[in-house]
């Protein structure tokens, strides 16, 4: 049997990271600001999809976006790796 492990979806996550930011009414220079960072480009990987925020700056753009962690991140195939488990309790 072949077990389907939950990965992120980077593209879906950086879609969500934009669609907060923009709910939030902040531009990518206030995101910037916000996390100290010298240049935009990890934001703009972030919502590229291109590379995943640290699980610090996770905490962070949960707080800055008032949502939960969960409301950021994109998950697949959790329901197959729970249907597993489920099994096999």
């Amino acid at each position: 049997m072949t077990m389907n492990f939950p990965t992120i979806n980077l593209v879906a996550t950086g879609q969500n990271i934009v669609r907060l930011r923009k709910a939030a009414g902040l531009s990518v220079k206030d995101l910037q600001d916000i996390f100290g960072f010298a240049t935009p480009q990890a934001i703009y990987k972030w919502q590229k999809g291109t590379a995943m925020p640290t699980i610090d700056n996770l905490v962070m753009l949960a707080m800055v976006f008032r949502v939960k962690m969960d409301d950021i991140i994109v998950v697949d195939a959790a329901a197959d790796l729970m249907d597993v488990l489920m099994r096999s309790a």
